[in-house]
């Protein structure tokens, strides 16, 4: 009978569905219901140790709706990181821990160009329970005045720079959260992975403008009739996704054996949640899902996943983790392979008679040319 219970970088997880950081780990209160309904692991909201300087905005998230109305698609957010006092999270983190203490509770953190900064909350969270940490190097919107999120994750150097701080303080796994919005994922992951972390993350959300209102002919989400770019999520970013978490995966097995994966974007069934397996992902996390379907929605993923694993007398994740991935190529290959098989079914059209016993009445006359063409 298949099972989802897998570890990951030491870490227990009953399923390999995670929360991902952003609104549904936003205290407390909500990951202890992430908890309760079944969840393999939470992220928290990103977590800095100056929160003075988040101030968010309302509204802050916009959709893309399907052609009927009744979909949603694409959903952006302009939201920062936690504006709560990192004192608070604190308390929180310990109370999580002894609450639900076989719940893994993984710090998502995020901080200025500043080794003291870094280690000082790598150091903190670790004392308060955190059993592993995500390193925000991926929001597209928030902050790039203080040159942090996408602004650091996007610059090699300063990302593996800061990995390295962060490895040498950190005694929990720690996973790498990579921004999509640059030209070759592969690169930032090599950075992350060099510098020492256990695994990566992908992807953060997409930058984007959601729309134009033809009423008004102000962008949304529109705060005083002006707003921002955002970062772009949902089920219409899961190709994009799938895409990046395949490259990154063959990074992996190229250069960095043994290290682990968590694949994000757009997944909301166990279907989903398959393919990103079959791509290479170790663990699934879900953000835009909760927000639209609720902490339940874990379940109906955990049931679809399974009987996807039956089907095919998949016994544990491990069985089909990456099994997709020989069958990604180049172009250049895909058209010598057409051109082989075409090659073959054209000789196969043409093979002469070789014994009395291959004649056809059918195909008498051209049997005969093709001997005497031979």
């Amino acid at each position: 009978m298949p099972t989802l219970a897998t570890t990951v970088d030491g870490l227990k997880l009953k399923n390999p569905f995670i929360i991902g950081s952003g609104p549904p780990g936003t205290n407390l209160n909500v990951i202890g219901r992430a908890f309760k309904e079944g969840w393999g692991a939470v992220i928290a909201k990103t977590i800095s140790l100056d929160a003075s300087k988040v101030v968010n905005v309302s509204p802050r998230y916009a959709k893309l709706m399907g052609k009927d109305g009744s979909e949603v698609c694409g959903w952006e957010n302009i939201e920062l990181i936690s504006d709560r006092p990192f004192k608070i999270w604190m308390d929180e983190f310990k109370k999580c821990k002894d609450m639900y203490p076989d719940g893994v509770l993984i710090a998502s953190i995020m901080e200025e160009y500043k080794k003291d900064a870094w280690i000082e909350i790598v150091q903190r969270c670790q004392e308060a329970g955190a059993d592993a940490f995500e390193l925000n190097f991926s929001c597209p919107h928030g902050l790039p005045e203080r040159k942090m999120g996408a602004a650091m994750g996007q610059d090699c150097d300063v990302l593996r720079e800061v990995c390295g701080w962060v490895m040498s303080a950190a005694k929990k796994p720690v996973w790498a959260k990579m921004t999509p919005n640059i030209t070759h994922i592969e690169d930032p992951s090599r950075a992350a992975l060099s510098a020492g972390c256990q695994g990566v993350s992908a992807i953060n959300t997409i930058r984007c403008v959601m729309g134009i209102n033809l009423d008004t002919l102000r962008p949304e989400p529109s705060v005083e009739g002006y707003t921002t770019p955002g970062g772009y999520s949902s089920k219409a970013v899961r190709p994009i996704a799938l895409r990046m978490v395949m490259e990154i995966a063959n990074l992996i097995r190229q250069e960095f054996a043994g290290r682990s994966l968590s694949g994000i974007g757009g997944i909301e069934t166990g279907n989903d949640a398959a393919q990103f397996v079959l791509a290479g992902a170790d663990t699934l996390q879900v953000c835009t899902g909760v927000m639209k379907f609720g902490y339940e929605c874990v379940k109906p993923m955990c049931d679809e996943l399974l009987a996807f694993m039956a089907k095919h007398k998949f016994e544990t994740l491990a069985d089909f983790k990456g099994k997709s991935l020989p069958y990604f190529t180049t172009h250049a290959d895909l058209v010598a392979r057409q051109a082989d098989r075409m090659a073959a079914r054209k000789a196969a059209q043409k093979k002469v008679v070789s014994g009395d016993g291959e004649w056809s009445g059918d195909s008498f006359v051209q049997q005969s040319d093709a001997l005497a063409k031979g």
